[in-house]
């Protein structure tokens, strides 16, 4: 499975330990976001997630700011996006199970690096429950 992940400064610590515990799982991981610390403009790591998203060459995709919602609302500009701001794991779980989400935005200010694993972990796991969810999804 392949996940491309991008990041502003806010994020890059937390992909760091994603990355590591992703390529430890043997998922194949794009690397579009800042490796630095030093402040960028969030969209110009979010777009990249959604072109490739959009072209179908990843599976999933994990964008992460400070609050989250600057790379989810970016990245939700592609067609083929369905772009989650989660900052639990449960609630992680219901984007997959009920909205299909095939992309996760972290508020890496709000979460500890420990919790933005385990929400990737969860949404990863967690399948499409699809029914009465499809036709909503379709709705989108």
């Amino acid at each position: 499975m392949k996940i491309v992940i991008g990041n502003d400064h806010a994020g890059t610590l937390y992909k760091k330990a994603i990355v590591d515990y992703l390529l430890s799982k043997n998922y194949q991981v794009i690397n579009v976001g800042t490796d630095d610390t030093k402040s960028v403009d969030y969209p110009d790591f979010a777009h990249p997630v959604g072109e490739i998203m959009d072209k179908g060459e990843a599976d999933y995709g994990i964008v992460i700011c400070g609050s989250g919602n600057g790379v989810a609302m970016t990245v939700n500009k592609h067609i083929k996006v369905r772009c989650a701001l989660c900052w639990t794991k449960e609630i992680a779980s219901l984007a997959r199970q009920h909205n299909d989400a095939n992309v996760i935005a972290i508020p890496a200010r709000f979460t500890a690096q420990e919790q933005a694993i385990e929400i990737v972990k969860t949404f990863l796991m967690t399948d499409f429950e699809g029914g009465r969810h499809l036709r909503r999804i379709e709705k989108i």
